[in-house]
């Protein structure tokens, strides 16, 4: 009898077997999903990004105001510029040629806290400004031109269409993205002739040798933009600032860079923007510029400053040593 039993207890042994491990490999299964579902739902890009202008509600009065707002910001020079159809008071580039895709892309010099946080103190001002004041700031300095009437149908618009872009973000709120990357600064300054080099490879063929940029195909303003001469931004932008345009090109240049992909390194980065920089623009009278010294930017390249360190460093670097002064002297 026992050795009639003997293969039957071995089949059984087998199977056991068989489903045991069937087991523990569907358990390994189950934790690996597990694992890969918790660090998905671990990882969230917590960066603004802007409603589609598809999205605005063109079927309804409010709606259509928010569109002329949008059009406004991506095609200002048609309305605005030297050859505008309803007023000529810029220089012929488009707001978002700085404020990238109609002011929504990450770390694209958007439009994400605006709404949220205007009125809002500015120590370049020392006042608290709306934000009628900051869109004329930027038509005074990159659009070097002139201010907008604050109850003018564009204001209007443009006002209308930023209030869209901030729905939903609660009063104060700033979102990641909203602002330009700092990037680390250099322990040296930039290097304008290393970044003449970066220049002509990776946005000359898109900005021309010149700087001058390339015109649109309708010859009322640009493809892309002028980067310096008497059509570009002037001296009072605040991408004039070094830290600011490293920041953005950094992040957004050359074409197809974004936040998460940069082309560019950070020293590459600093150069290229010391480059752009240091041609020539116009200028921009900026005497009640930043009132209270103190509160300057380290990379504001005029005078006067509180400190003993020249304009020339002040627009280039290196900037650590002008930081760690600031740093001591706010300890004494």
């Amino acid at each position: 009898m026992k050795s009639n039993w003997l293969p039957i207890i071995i089949a059984i042994i087998i199977v056991m077997a068989i489903v045991n491990k069937g087991s523990n490999a569907y358990q390994q299964n189950k934790i690996a999903v597990n694992l890969a579902t918790s660090s998905a739902q671990t990882f969230v890009d917590t960066v603004w990004r802007g409603w589609n202008k598809f999205q605005i509600p063109v079927y309804c009065d409010s709606g259509k105001l928010i569109w002329y707002g949008y059009q406004l910001i991506a095609n200002t020079s048609f309305y605005l510029g030297p050859k505008g159809t309803v007023a000529q008071i810029t220089n012929g580039m488009n707001c978002q040629n700085c404020h990238l895709d109609g002011g929504t892309i990450p770390y694209g010099n958007n439009y994400g806290k605006v709404y949220a946080t205007y009125p809002l103190y500015r120590a370049r001002n020392n006042g608290v400004q709306s934000i009628y004041n900051r869109v004329n700031d930027c038509f005074e300095r990159s659009l070097n031109g002139k201010a907008l009437d604050s109850t003018a149908l564009e204001m209007k618009a443009i006002y209308a269409y930023i209030k869209w872009l901030g729905n939903g973000l609660p009063k104060g709120y700033i979102s990641g993205g909203t602002s330009l990357m700092k990037i680390k600064y250099l322990d040296v300054a930039a290097n304008a002739d290393a970044g003449k080099v970066v220049y002509i490879a990776k946005c000359q063929s898109c900005h021309g040798s010149n700087g001058d940029g390339e015109p649109d195909k309708q010859g009322v303003g640009y493809k892309y933009p002028p980067l310096w001469g008497a059509n570009s931004y002037n001296d009072g932008a605040g991408l004039f600032r070094l830290g600011s345009f490293a920041g953005f090109v950094k992040n957004n240049m050359p074409l197809g860079a974004d936040y998460q992909n940069p082309k560019l390194t950070d020293e590459e980065a600093w150069n290229v923007a010391a480059f752009i920089n240091s041609k020539p623009r116009p200028h921009k009278n900026q005497q009640s510029d930043w009132p209270v010294t103190a509160k300057k930017p380290v990379d504001f390249p005029f005078g006067p400053f509180t400190d003993s360190f020249t304009e020339k460093q002040h627009k280039y670097g290196p900037f650590k040593p002008i930081i760690v002064l600031i740093k001591t002297s706010n300890k004494s």
